[in-house]
């Protein structure tokens, strides 16, 4: 495994910020850190970064205990904060070499920072000093340096907060190409970068892992206990009747002679019958997912 957390705990004073959290993320997994503004997000990806110690529980990187091997497990991991920490007065490249020397990287390092300039997309504007550029060129400078030891874990906090529609594709499509070839865990409370860019999702909450979705595209988007259903007929409906069918809760119409239905069990058969007796025709009939956002809020409550 790449990161082995077991009955992790911190506390800061008398407050716990993270309550006996354990979860372990594979080699080539890019995994979405989920969860509502201090939830643990942070705190977690710092531990793991080795930015930070921890009261209890067990964090391993490569099969490295974090606090044990501190220089060992820096030098597999790359680290971007959330505020990315850039040194503004510095040129693009004399900073990302300036990162390789404080690597211990010397030999070869012309070669590799122009390397990760052509990776990032930084070629454009890498002859500007750092404080010149738009926001979306600074992430692509944090992620520059991040990769300058070729870590085998990518740790990401919240990488795309703050960027116009058009840099969020450019920054989702490079972190999707680096998770090809290493593990990357980075944190959002955006769903659309969970869909986007993951292929598992885990969900915090006040301190506590509530969800693990190995595989995110079988998160169930049903809600079994208040399932929804869209459902449009050919002629006029009487509403008075199609509420006495069992186990549906909620009608609502949304145009005519369409309509969305809440109930308590798979009523399409029942609306199929339904249809039959009044002499009706359905044009159409389906459940209705819930979104990312009403899962998340459900979780996170």
């Amino acid at each position: 495994m790449s990161i082995n957390i077991s009955n992790l705990s911190k506390n800061y004073g008398s407050q716990t910020v993270l309550n006996n959290i354990s979860f372990e993320i594979g080699e080539g997994e890019v995994v979405g850190f989920l969860g509502p503004n201090g939830a643990g997000k942070t705190t977690t990806m710092k531990i793991i970064a080795g930015a930070l110690s921890y009261n209890t529980g067990s964090v391993k990187v490569c099969g490295m205990e974090v606090k044990d091997n501190t220089l060992q497990t820096h030098a597999l991991i790359g680290y971007l904060p959330e505020q990315n920490p850039l040194y503004p007065e510095m040129y693009v490249k004399e900073y990302l070499l300036f990162v390789a020397e404080t690597h211990g990287i010397n030999k070869g390092k012309e070669k590799l920072v122009d390397k990760l300039i052509d990776k990032v997309g930084l070629r454009p504007e890498f002859h500007k000093k750092i404080g010149q550029l738009s926001k979306g060129y600074r992430q692509r400078v944090g992620l520059a340096q991040a990769l300058v030891p070729n870590p085998k874990v990518l740790i990401l906090d919240e990488p795309t907060t703050g960027l116009d529609p058009n840099q969020l594709e450019e920054i989702r499509n490079l972190i999707r190409e680096l998770g090809k070839d290493r593990t990357v865990i980075f944190s959002t409370h955006i769903m659309q970068e969970i869909k986007a860019i993951c292929n598992r999702v885990l969900i915090i909450n006040k301190g506590e892992i509530v969800a693990d979705y190995a595989d995110i595209s079988k998160i169930n988007l049903f809600d079994e206990n208040n399932l929804q259903f869209e459902v449009e007929f050919l002629n006029e409906v009487n509403i008075a009747t199609l509420e006495k069918l069992n186990y549906i809760s909620v009608i609502s119409e949304l145009s005519k002679n369409h309509f969305a239905l809440i109930a308590s069990y798979d009523i399409r058969e029942s609306v199929f019958d339904f249809a039959v007796k009044t002499n009706n025709k359905i044009l159409m009939i389906k459940p209705v997912e819930r979104s990312m956002e009403e899962v998340f809020r459900n979780l996170t409550r």
